[in-house]
């Protein structure tokens, strides 16, 4: 799920995703499976000494990327997720004849990707003429090269 004010560290978690779901796909043939963790804020060092932000600003982007910044800081040490709980859970699903491919950790976690499957599939709901529209009807048609 992407969050304002973290949209480069939101594009290498996506990139991961592409990255995993590809991979295990490549690599099902050879009895090897691929787990994608997914958690969710866990009280660790990532809000405190270990977050970062950019030294310089710019004052359009202030609302979105200080609210983002603020909540991280004041996230830190009230995270809900156990760490110690998270990496049990992470032992189970890779010990396991039937890992899941992809792996939520924490209620927070698990609340964000149902939200976000439920705008997913609002959206494809909402625009499904449009988007059945687009093919040829005639599967033989031409390629159009640009």
């Amino acid at each position: 799920m992407g969050f304002g004010g973290s949209s480069i560290y939101c594009a290498t978690k996506f990139a991961l995703e592409g990255t995993s779901e590809a991979l295990a796909k490549e690599v099902e043939s050879f009895g090897i499976k691929v787990t994608l963790i997914e958690p969710g804020a866990f009280r660790t060092d990532f809000n405190g000494r270990s977050l970062a932000a950019a030294e310089q600003s710019i004052d359009a982007y202030a609302t979105v990327s200080g609210a983002s910044l603020q909540w991280f800081k004041d996230m830190d040490g009230k995270q809900p997720g156990n760490p110690a709980k998270a990496a049990q859970a992470i032992i189970q699903a890779v010990e396991s004849p039937h890992p899941p491919m992809r792996l939520a950790l924490g209620t927070d976690a698990m609340s964000l990707i149902q939200e976000k499957l439920e705008w997913v599939k609002t959206d494809l709901d909402t625009w499904q003429q449009v988007t059945l529209s687009t093919d040829y009807t005639d599967r033989n048609s031409e390629v159009i090269v640009g």
